[in-house]
């Protein structure tokens, strides 16, 4: 088994909603690990197992106010729930350089199973040996599936915060050191 860690300094875990139904607000997670384990003989990553964790406190939309409401119980209830977490079931390959990427995504106390799309980068080592795979990753999911629920209405009728949540991910994995007998 072969095993890869994040690279979190050249990784970026980030999302978009509709504000008002006219804008979207982007965010982003500052803090999270993810590992990846395959079978040695695989150069595809078509076996690839997948677990990402993110700390929600580290949570930001650029708006220390918006900031707070999100890590709120009227969103995540980051002091009860202080991560969001991912475990892949299976790898859908469409070609090379594509995949799909299913798996169990758990927000609060809330589990669904979700599709990623997976653009496979290429594979490199870098100039002090390491070797390293990016990935690109994108996909919706709709928030209230999950119990973030919390919405407002304008004066005209129209609702405050969009439904779905697009998700973007750009990835940069480190092939961990074989342990020696």
């Amino acid at each position: 088994m072969t095993t890869y860690k994040i690279d979190p300094s050249h990784s970026e875990v980030s999302f978009k909603i509709k504000h008002l139904m006219i804008s979207s607000i982007s965010g982003n997670f500052g803090k999270y690990d993810a590992t990846l384990q395959k079978d040695a003989t695989d150069e595809s990553f078509s076996s690839a197992k997948v677990s990402f964790e993110t700390d929600i406190t580290s949570i930001s939309t650029n708006n220390e106010q918006r900031d707070i409401h999100l890590k709120s119980n009227d969103f995540f209830n980051a002091e009860q729930y202080p991560k969001l977490s991912f475990v892949s079931t299976s790898i859908e390959k469409k070609s090379a350089e594509e995949f799909i990427l299913h798996g169990d995504l758990t927000i609060k106390d809330v589990t669904k199973p979700v599709e990623l799309n997976v653009d496979y980068n290429g594979e490199i080592t870098d100039p002090w040996g390491q070797t390293r795979a990016g990935f690109e990753i994108n996909g919706k999911i709709n928030r209230q599936d999950f119990g973030l629920t919390w919405n407002a209405l304008t004066k005209a009728g129209g609702i405050v915060v969009g439904e779905d949540v697009k998700l973007h991910l750009n990835i940069e994995m480190v092939k961990q050191q074989e342990a020696q007998a």
